[in-house]
């Protein structure tokens, strides 16, 4: 595997500013690159060309340009490496963003694309189509894909945002029990948990929690904490 991939659980962390939290991620993840093609698919009640200028105006090093402005998606995907591009896929709903990919025929050659060492950045849901699928998403399904498969980047799910606060009266399900519930059905898929601020950095075959929270992995009847730094490559043969 040669990809090279940074799934951050989210855009902001606590009241900080719009990405402010994962600049030192991002920039350590891009290296030298500094043009973003982005793909803003996950917007619903923004317009692409409004999330365009926000991800601008986090990142002013870098020069960002929206999928959506593009002749041809698919070959503006196929040939990000060549151009010297990363591909960037905002947060918003996962539902929305898959249900898009799909439509423009873009699942399989982002796929190309990250095998081929193309520099993959997602935020929430960008970081929930890297796993198996888009089941364990906290979004409501307000459209319908043709399927929920995602990348499959990593043979695991994610669960961008976790927490596991539960607010004084609050009667509905946690976290915990909408994630259990995806185990007792799914006893041998991992579902990796991220708290907001940190990420999962996949680059050189190595798997690891990056951000300074901890983080759990649910897997079957068991919930296991992973802490900051750990290396979490053996997780990369759990679809096997």
């Amino acid at each position: 595997m040669t990809a090279h991939v940074l799934m951050l659980s989210s855009s902001r962390q606590g009241d900080e500013a719009y990405l402010e939290h994962a600049r030192a991620l991002i920039f350590a993840h891009l290296g030298d690159v500094r043009d973003l093609l982005f793909v803003p698919y996950a917007a619903v009640t923004q317009s692409y060309d409004e999330y365009v200028s926000a991800v601008a105006n986090a990142l002013p090093e870098c020069n960002v340009v929206g999928l959506h402005t593009v002749d041809d998606p698919v070959t503006a995907i196929n040939h990000a490496k060549k151009n010297g591009q990363a591909i960037v896929v905002g947060g918003g709903n996962t539902f929305h963003l898959l249900s898009t990919l799909y439509a423009n025929a873009l699942i399989v050659p982002i796929k190309h694309a990250i095998a081929d060492c193309t520099p993959y950045i997602g935020w929430s849901a960008g970081s929930n189509i890297c796993g198996q699928s888009i089941r364990t998403t906290n979004d409501m399904p307000i459209i319908e894909p043709p399927s929920f498969d995602a990348l499959d980047i990593v043979p695991f799910q994610l669960n961008p945002h976790y927490t596991d606060y539960q607010p004084p009266g609050h009667n509905g399900e946690t976290r915990d029990q909408r994630l259990a519930e995806f185990t007792a059905l799914n006893p041998t898929t991992p579902v990796v948990a991220i708290r907001e601020g940190t990420a999962l950095r996949l680059s050189e075959n190595q798997l690891k929690l990056v951000g300074e929270k901890d983080g759990f992995i649910f897997l079957g009847s068991e919930k296991a904490p992973i802490n900051s730094g750990d290396d979490l490559t053996y997780l990369l043969d759990s679809g096997e």
